[in-house]
């Protein structure tokens, strides 16, 4: 089935569309997490929350598929896993040998961060800002700085986010991190 009869079918909520579309991608995306560290449990939760996120946008009447439905998928479950191992990673650091970690080291970490952060230009200042310290979403980000709509504002935290690491490395080096 073509992708533009699958989405009309599923904004008429035709349920069989989006288990056509389920069953179809299944096995690469759950491949995907389980390549990058994932379990097969956590592949399936990834993928189901993905389809639940892609069909809660296909059915809104402004929606429009500038991809393959398959890439589009693809690109949430990344997304999706890229924040599990943040989160993650996070937890794993917060706890050193069963104690959190030393609230100075972290203020030192902050404070490297903080002054990496006040180097970079304004619009990457506050677009990070934004999307780390105030949780917003992309669409959010790209209303606040009038940017033309959440795909320029994801281009352009993922271009600042690079400046800002650039610059973290260029500045410090990994033992300042290390304990």
């Amino acid at each position: 089935m073509k992708d533009s009869l699958l989405i009309s079918k599923i904004k008429k909520g035709d349920e069989t569309a989006l288990d056509y579309i389920y069953k179809k991608n299944y096995k690469m995306m759950t491949r995907m997490i389980v390549n990058n560290n994932g379990s097969e449990d956590e592949a399936k939760d990834i993928y189901q929350e993905a389809i639940v996120i892609f069909w809660q946008k296909a059915i809104r009447s402004d929606f429009e598929l500038t991809s393959k439905i398959s890439t589009f998928i693809y690109s949430i479950c990344q997304n999706l896993w890229r924040k599990e191992l943040e989160r993650k990673s996070r937890l794993s650091n917060e706890l050193k040998d069963g104690k959190e970690v030393n609230d100075f080291d972290q203020k030192e970490r902050d404070s490297i961060i903080a002054d990496c952060l006040n180097s970079l230009g304004e619009t990457c200042r506050k677009v990070l800002m934004y999307y780390y310290f105030d949780n917003l979403s992309m669409q959010d980000i790209a209303d606040k700085m009038g940017f033309a709509n959440a795909d320029t504002a994801k281009t352009k935290k993922y271009k600042c986010k690079k400046e800002l690491d650039e610059l973290i490395k260029s500045k410090y080096k990994a033992s300042d991190f290390l304990d």
